[in-house]
């Protein structure tokens, strides 16, 4: 019985001691996911925390799926992510998709939608 005990003992301190696996999560994104806006001029996604910018990326793409030309800018301390567009954007629905290799190893991946008005 003791041996059980002991055994149970050193398991829970072993599985306490593990690190957490927390993973980087979109925390904001301008445009807002659903919102409705008038001429943006950039798109702007912030993470939980930092992610590795030459393997991550983010694009806009119109209704018929064509991607709008964005220049990708990554933020200094390496949690945004986003850029700012050519031209104004006209009239329609966009979807914003968008990767990252987060600094723990993992990629991850989303998309939204905004309405430009």
């Amino acid at each position: 019985m003791v041996r059980v005990l002991s055994f149970l003992a050193a398991a829970a301190v072993v599985i306490s001691a593990s690190p957490a696996s927390a993973h980087a999560r979109l925390v904001s994104a301008t445009p807002a996911s659903g919102s409705v806006v008038s001429a943006p001029g950039a798109v702007s996604l912030t993470f939980s925390e930092r992610f590795a910018a030459p393997f991550s990326s983010v694009e806009v793409r119109d209704a018929q799926g064509q991607a709008v030309t964005l220049r990708q800018e990554v933020s200094q301390d390496g949690k945004t992510l986003g850029g700012s567009f050519e031209r104004p954007l006209p009239t329609g629905t966009y979807e914003v998709r968008w990767a990252i290799a987060a600094a723990d190893g993992h990629r991850m991946t989303g998309s939204y939608s905004f309405t430009v008005r």
